[in-house]
């Protein structure tokens, strides 16, 4: 067994990297100048990836007046970068393989993670935070970790699970028992591999301790309370069988009216369901 977290996530080639168009438009973004039509007909080369953008800029997580019909205007109308962050949240469905439904619903755990992302974007438009996709990936991708542990460990995944459920503790607790390290650490890690920004990598590394990361304190607590909303509001499973607690202090670094929540939960509410089916049904 892979003595840390960083080993697993790098000794497991089939999910080495991300799938050759995000890699592609990372490529294209680095350079100084890149027309909306560039990366455009780099994303039309994924048949599946432009479906699954053009119907997400047309669901309610946009609300644009009218129907978007071409990848070209998506990219115009939702910019460059943010088109590039959506590309990483909805390929990355098809970088991991089926999990036995003994360890994870994956249908429910997308829509769990996908549902986080909402909220954590929601969350950031109340904070006026710019770029606001990026708390959407980082929702999507929060609890990839486990998934690795349950691709890559099956075994000792289920040893978890059953210790979870027994002694009715939060996975991530029985995780550390079990393994010596948790989901949090294994997607951290895993992000780090595909090197991916590290302030994707804090929020995601950070998700269930926010207050413990050194930096991105503030992006990694939106994401965990994102990650709390969605399971109160039951959207979806991410295979943990304990609700998870919110951590101290993680609320107010939000720096939010707790009258918010009302608002924010209805705007979600509007928007889960039409989102994960933007994604879900067009994810193979």
């Amino acid at each position: 067994m892979a003595r840390s977290a960083r080993e697993l996530a790098r000794e497991t080639p089939a999910l080495s990297s991300l799938p050759m168009v995000y890699a592609r438009l990372t490529e294209a973004l680095a350079k100084p100048r890149v027309s909306t039509a560039q990366i455009a007909k780099i994303i039309a080369c994924d048949s599946a990836l432009t479906a699954r953008l053009l119907r997400l800029v047309n669901s309610a997580f946009y609300a644009f007046p009218s129907r978007i019909e071409t990848v070209h205007q998506a990219v115009f109308l939702v910019g460059t970068q943010q088109i590039h962050d959506l590309a990483l949240a909805t390929s990355v469905l098809r970088v991991f393989p089926r999990i036995p439904r003994e360890l994870v619903d994956m249908e429910s755990f997308w829509r769990h993670s996908i549902a986080t992302g909402v909220t954590a974007r929601t969350l950031a438009t109340y904070r006026n935070e710019h770029s606001t996709e990026r708390f959407f990936v980082a929702g999507v991708l929060h609890d990839l970790g486990r998934l690795l542990l349950f691709a890559s460990r099956p075994d000792v995944a289920r040893a978890a699970l059953l210790r979870s459920r027994t002694h009715g503790e939060p996975l991530m607790i029985a995780e550390r028992a079990v393994i010596g390290y948790d989901h949090s650490e294994v997607g951290g890690a895993l992000l780090e591999a595909w090197n991916l920004p590290q302030e994707l990598q804090g929020m995601v590394r950070w998700h269930h301790a926010p207050a413990e990361a050194r930096r991105h304190q503030r992006e990694a607590a939106v994401v965990h309370v994102a990650d709390i909303i969605t399971t109160a509001m039951e959207f979806g499973n991410s295979g943990d069988p304990v609700v998870p607690t919110l951590a101290t202090g993680a609320w107010e670094q939000l720096g939010l009216s707790s009258t918010v929540l009302g608002a924010v939960t209805e705007q979600v509410e509007r928007q889960v369901n039409e989102v994960t089916q933007s994604i879900l049904t067009v994810a193979t």
